[in-house]
């Protein structure tokens, strides 16, 4: 609920730009970063104004070609982008703040159990691989989500919307078990009953089925934990539809909508 105290706290009015990094959020992830070379050519902008570009175009969803004047060239933000997706840095550095996170609210920093769904987005004209979803009628990508029981993103993983949820749900399972080895339940609906989702892994997998006398919409337990994590990334306009040529474009947005909300969490309440 906003209130005139959580306003103040959430305020970012003295940015340039409201997706701009604080100096707290940006000494969180700065020891991530690459490394100054030793050789070539000295860094002319810093690692700091491009992340914030990078964030710029992730929330207001716009093409590169469309950075504002005052943000390094496009060229040169969208080469960085592509290195810190090759190299998986997105996913490293939500790895790294979802273990201070949970630390910082007194729990270990390893999960032990997990949520996991999809969700369904449109593709456009920009290509790659996509398909159709004959239970969401959408064409377009699909994207796996598993999230600890707070909602932090351990594994995100698209692929074409033609994949149904219990044939993607084990590659999730199975890229869970090395940065996550101590998962040991995940809970699910109803579309990850059967035999491939269950023997994928050694996670043991729990149904959370909709009560016999349930008519309509109700929140179920567990599962709307996921949900409530599809919506905190929906805010970023890029991620509105899935705008990326490749599918490791779009992993890298993912992971990198996830740093954007812990590092907010961490540094608001360092």
């Amino acid at each position: 609920m906003w209130t005139p105290a959580t306003r103040r706290q959430h305020s970012r009015e003295n940015l340039r730009y409201e997706t701009d990094l604080t100096d707290r959020e940006w000494n969180l992830i700065a020891p991530m970063m690459p490394p100054v070379a030793k050789t070539g050519r000295p860094r002319r902008w810093s690692l700091r104004e491009i992340m914030n570009a990078i964030f710029y175009v992730m929330r207001g969803g716009i093409g590169w070609r469309l950075l504002p004047s005052d943000f390094p060239l496009r060229s040169t933000v969208f080469r960085w982008f592509r290195r810190f997706r090759d190299e998986c840095l997105f996913e490293k550095i939500n790895h790294r703040l979802l273990m201070l996170d949970r630390e910082r609210c007194g729990r270990e920093a390893s999960p032990t159990a997990s949520i996991i769904d999809s969700q369904s987005v449109k593709t456009c004209e920009s290509g790659g691989p996509c398909g159709y979803d004959a239970g969401r009628k959408i064409k377009g990508r699909k994207r796996h989500a598993l999230v600890d029981t707070d909602g932090r993103a351990l594994v995100l993983f698209p692929h074409p919307a033609s994949i149904q949820d219990r044939d993607g749900a084990g590659s999730v399972l199975q890229a869970s078990r090395r940065p996550f080895p101590f998962v040991g339940k995940v809970f699910a609906d109803a579309g990850y009953q059967g035999p491939r989702v269950a023997e994928a892994t050694s996670i043991a997998v729990e149904i959370v089925k909709r009560k016999p006398v349930q008519v309509g919409f109700a929140v179920q337990p567990r599962r709307w934990v996921v949900e409530r994590f599809f919506a905190w990334i929906n805010r970023n306009r890029r991620l509105w539809k899935d705008a990326e040529a490749t599918i490791e474009s779009t992993t890298a947005f993912l992971y990198a909508a996830a740093v954007n909300i812990l590092v907010r969490r961490i540094a608001r309440h360092s």
